[in-house]
């Protein structure tokens, strides 16, 4: 399955049950990212303005207005190359917009850097208990993965929402490390000028 030849959701449960693991390969400035497409999720929303790319996914049957779980694939063009950004870096200065937003009941935790290929990454989950002051009242949680390819910063986000919580919501150690897992494998791959989907030179890499 491939950025932008998605097949049908009833095709891609289908393929679940024979077996088969469905990943999702997206064509994002200098490189190809891929994972595991989680069950239930169909793409909603994509955009790429100047440096910045994004594409969202929702549960079947939401929207990106009203959702309970969105996974987010984000692209930041040419940052690699910024000898001061790092992905925990990166990935604090996102945890910074939720803290602000929740500075009562935020709460983070760092899973800790990991090589995703050759490419360096950093994983944490983020979590607001009041995520929206104004309005209808959740809190939100997010897996966060951030990954510096070649030239460019890539994230995936697995976000949820749920109850509000006046106190910091609990990590849940099983929950996340579970979701991590249905995302995996997760890699970069080069773009070899003129392939089509579904990009063979990635689907065969180990």
């Amino acid at each position: 399955m491939a950025g932008g030849n998605a097949l049908p959701l009833k095709e891609v449960n289908a393929l679940r049950q024979q077996g088969y693991s469905v990943r999702t390969i997206t064509p994002i400035f200098g490189q190809l990212v891929t994972f595991s497409f989680p069950k239930g999720f169909v793409p909603a929303f994509e955009d790429t303005k100047g440096g910045q790319y994004i594409q969202e996914l929702v549960l079947e049957g939401e929207n990106v207005k009203k959702w309970s779980q969105m996974v987010t694939i984000t692209g930041a063009k040419g940052l690699a190359s910024n000898p001061n950004v790092t992905p925990a870096r990166f990935a604090d200065n996102m945890a910074g917009g939720f803290k602000r937003v929740c500075p009562d009941s935020y709460t983070a935790t760092g899973l800790g850097e990991i090589k995703f290929g050759s490419h360096d990454g950093f994983v944490a989950v983020v979590s607001c208990g009041v995520a929206s002051p104004v309005g209808e009242s959740y809190s939100e949680s997010m897996l966060l993965i951030v990954i510096k390819g070649e030239s460019d910063y890539y994230t995936i986000q697995w976000a949820e929402r749920g109850k509000a919580s006046k106190t910091p919501i609990k990590f849940d150690n099983a929950k996340w490390s579970g979701r991590f897992k249905k995302l995996t494998p997760i890699k970069l791959c080069p773009i070899v000028p003129g392939e089509p989907a579904p990009y063979p030179s990635c689907t065969n890499r180990t």
